[in-house]
């Protein structure tokens, strides 16, 4: 029995090389493109670095520093999770936008959910790039571990991310609704989103990456500029 042009359109199979095929389009990208690359890390270490310092410069006077000298770090980096995981789902989509590439991927037969999977797919690969910088310069400059935190650390990533994906698709909708006049909204949702966060979450997180250093430096993982007297007794924080 032959098999038809549209057969071959149809099923798992033709799903998958779609959304291969897209990933690959914006993977080829990054990977040709080396400032790309580096401006995914750069603004999240620069980041990084610049509330290190700032813990640096205020520990010596502010015991709830000298407590937890890693919650200003681990926070940044885990909210760049949230913000680079919203920015790699908006500038995916607005990549087609400007390049002029929009139509052709809807006369196509690539389906929506198919697009998205790929926005995803991308903004999961801009994520570990951007972040993991950050991470390794973190580890590189403070001696500070993100991965200190365990298995918390994955369901946060997980809910960030997740969230990320979420104001990252409403994004995605109101340019397509709008057109590019509503691109601005790629940097400013996320902001916005932010206020509507409630004070529980933030005082979860906090208390999750206040406790973290204090443990981890009972296993040899002290932060640079950490207090030695904290660091006299290691056991007090992990009993």
């Amino acid at each position: 029995m032959a098999v038809t042009r549209g057969d071959r359109q149809r099923g798992v199979r033709a799903s998958l090389r779609r959304i291969r095929a897209l990933i690959m389009r914006h993977a080829f990208l990054l990977v040709k493109s080396w400032p790309r690359l580096v401006s995914m890390a750069y603004y999240p270490t620069v980041t990084m670095v610049l509330w290190a310092f700032v813990t640096i410069y205020l520990a010596p006077t502010n015991r709830f520093l000298t407590d937890a000298p890693g919650l200003f770090i681990g926070a940044v980096l885990l909210w760049d999770v949230l913000f680079r995981g919203q920015l790699g789902v908006s500038l995916t989509f607005i990549e087609e936008v400007y390049s002029r590439n929009l139509g052709n991927l809807f006369v196509s037969p690539l389906r929506l959910y198919e697009l998205i999977i790929g926005q995803l797919t991308m903004s999961v690969m801009r994520t570990l790039i951007g972040v993991g910088g950050a991470c390794f310069f973190a580890w590189l400059m403070f001696r500070y571990s993100i991965f200190s935190m365990g298995l918390p650390l994955i369901a946060f990533f997980a809910c960030l991310l997740a969230f990320g994906w979420a104001i990252g698709l409403a994004v995605s909708a109101m340019i397509l609704r709008y057109g590019l006049g509503a691109e601005e909204l790629a940097w400013a949702a996320i902001f916005l989103a932010r206020r509507k966060r409630s004070s529980s979450t933030r005082l979860s997180l906090a208390s999750v990456l206040m406790s973290v250093p204090s443990c981890a430096r009972a296993r040899g993982v002290a932060i640079s500029f950490s207090s030695p007297d904290r660091l006299a007794d290691p056991q007090q924080d992990c009993a």
